[in-house]
C-alpha cells in the first residue's frame, strides 16, 4: 500500500471531504505510475480519482463500530515520535 494513504476511518475529527479525495487521488496515482497524467490521459485519470473517492465516501459511511473515535492529533504524534526513533537510529549505524 502506498505510504502516503492514511487510515480515513474512526477518527476524531472524522475524515473530510478533502481527505478522501487525497487518499483517491493517491491510489489512482499509485496504480497508474503516473503523478500527473498526459492531456490524452486526463479525462480517465480524473474520473477514476472520483470514483474511488466516491466509493470510499460510501464505504467510510457504512462501516460501523463500537470502539471510540482515535484522536488525529494523537496519531500524528505517535507517528512522529515513530519516525524520530526510527530515523534516529539510522543516524547511528
Amino acid at each position: 500500500m502506498c505510504r502516503n494513504i492514511k487510515t480515513l476511518y474512526n477518527f476524531d475529527p472524522p475524515a473530510t471531504e478533502a481527505d478522501i479525495q487525497a487518499a483517491a487521488l493517491q491510489y489512482i496515482r499509485k496504480v497508474s505510475g503516473f503523478s500527473k497524467p498526459s492531456k490524452a490521459n486526463e479525462a480517465a485519470f480524473m474520473a477514476a480519482v472520483d470514483a474511488v473517492a466516491a466509493a470510499s465516501a460510501d464505504l467510510l459511511r457504512a462501516l460501523e463500530t463500537n470502539t471510540p473515535p482515535r484522536s488525529r492529533a494523537l496519531e500524528i504524534t505517535r507517528a512522529q515520535a515513530r519516525a524520530a526513533q526510527r530515523f534516529h537510529r539510522e543516524e547511528q549505524s
